[in-house]
């Protein structure tokens, strides 16, 4: 039992060592699966600690570690890239997070006019770029956050902050992109990037953000 045990650990910090020289898809989805396997390991152990639990546990650890994050792919990677070159200049930002999803950061200069949730005519192109990355990938998860500065109440920020996100949607959708893909939240004011008392900061804080995971296939 204890050999069993020690060698799931040992294969789990094998894989771990190994993920330099792994693609970031092969990174996300091996070290989950290594990470799940010890979990797994673990509770076979405490739940009886015969050698067919532990086997046993190990392996559906595994699954769940593997399936557990999003992936890095090449398509995720050229879509980054695509995007940077459709934004440069706007201000948009786009960004890979720590949970390998693709970000947009945009701006209200680029999105929103002050007070509104129509889309403007210069982030239209912006979409209708991220739009095609997106309909080939039925892997693909979206979510789209709406955000505002602080002038205002609540009872207005917050409701307008979702109906921008609602709008970002929309469009997408009327792009081709499946509508079970997206998910969608207002933060109202609740969480700036820069500073209130200023136009320039409050231009930076009404905006949305549109974060893209790809997750791994099924079956």
């Amino acid at each position: 039992m204890k050999k069993l045990v020690l060698s799931t650990i040992a294969a789990g910090i094998l894989l771990t060592g190994c993920a330099n020289e792994m693609t970031q898809t092969q990174k996300t989805t091996g070290i989950g699966a290594g990470v799940g396997a010890l979990a797994g390991a673990a509770i076979g152990s405490m739940t009886g600690g015969d050698r067919g639990a532990i086997g046993a546990g190990a392996a559906i650890g595994a699954l769940a570690g593997a399936g557990g994050g999003y992936l890095w792919s090449q398509r995720m990677e050229n879509q980054k890239k695509q995007m940077e070159q459709a934004t440069q200049g706007t201000g948009v930002a786009v960004t890979q997070t720590p949970n390998n999803e693709l970000k947009l950061q945009i701006p209200s200069d680029v999105s929103f006019d002050v007070g509104r949730a129509n889309i403007k005519s210069n982030f239209q192109p912006i979409l209708d770029q991220f739009a095609s990355g997106l309909r080939n990938n039925a892997n693909a998860e979206v979510r789209i956050i709406g955000h505002t500065d602080n002038t205002g109440t609540d009872a207005i920020n917050n409701p307008l902050s979702i109906e921008r996100a609602a709008s970002t949607r929309d469009y997408l959708i009327a792009r081709g992109v499946r509508s079970n893909a997206f998910r969608i939240d207002g933060m109202g004011s609740r969480q700036p990037v820069a500073d209130n008392g200023s136009a320039g900061g409050r231009a930076q804080n009404r905006r949305v953000e549109i974060y893209v995971g790809e997750r791994p296939p099924q079956g």
